[in-house]
């Protein structure tokens, strides 16, 4: 028996694990665990013990890289008393920090439906401007923890998630937001609307600048072709 390795990483380090139509929530230590001795070990049993104990170092470090991505930034806050069915609909993308799975992209909106199984559709739209067309996802978003903590996690590819926490939120209209992932590099600035008064993208700007986020890189986000 290997012994176990001590895990750390900023943010609530944690993994979501699929089984069976099944989603578990675990440390990261857990699912090195889980996915070295159920999937890896039985791959390479014959491997001499040096081998396998780096696999097994290996693993831990993928896992490490994903709980990463279902985590909360150091010092960042979910809003509470979230209301889940005040947040569907669509939402615009004002501003974000650039990323490559957007990059180029604009008139940038998010649309949240919820499932019957109480999961939430995800349908992220965007224009290519320099392939002059729209581009489309599909993805799956589910509440972390509690459900009046705004702390969501989505996912696109598969099993593999993301935190969405909502830092700051328009208490009474629900009308902005401002969201963050699993640390500093993400961020995004939401409304109902294509544009938000200059006032209230200041105070967000500021509030996320006032967290560490670096602001100064900010992209603002055009608005000006519509889809089809």
């Amino acid at each position: 028996m290997f012994e176990r390795l001590n895990a750390s990483a900023d943010g609530l380090n944690r993994c979501s694990l699929f089984y069976d139509g099944t989603s578990i929530t675990v440390s990261a230590e857990e699912a090195a665990n889980n996915i070295f001795f159920a999937w890896i070990r039985p791959c390479y049993r014959k491997r001499d013990p040096m081998e396998k104990a780096d696999m097994r170092k290996f693993t831990l470090l993928f896992v490490l890289v994903l709980a990463g991505c279902v985590g909360i930034p150091e010092g960042i806050t979910p809003v509470e008393n979230f209301q889940l069915e005040r947040y569907l609909g669509t939402w615009y993308e004002i501003a974000r920090l650039d990323h490559s799975f957007e990059r180029g992209m604009t008139s940038v909106t998010a649309d949240y439906s919820l499932r019957a199984d109480g999961s939430i559709r995800v349908i992220n739209r965007g224009y290519a401007a320099e392939e002059k067309r729209w581009k489309e996802i599909e993805g799956t978003a589910k509440m972390v923890d509690h459900p009046d903590l705004g702390f969501l996690k989505v996912s696109f590819f598969g099993p593999f998630y993301g935190s969405y926490v909502i830092v700051e939120l328009d208490r009474s209209e629900y009308s902005y937001a401002l969201v963050c992932g699993p640390n500093r590099s993400y961020l995004w600035i939401l409304a109902r609307a294509p544009r938000l008064p200059n006032d209230i993208t200041r105070h967000l700007v500021e509030t996320a600048k006032n967290l560490g986020f670096q602001t100064g890189k900010l992209i603002y986000v055009r608005h000006d072709e519509k889809p089809p």
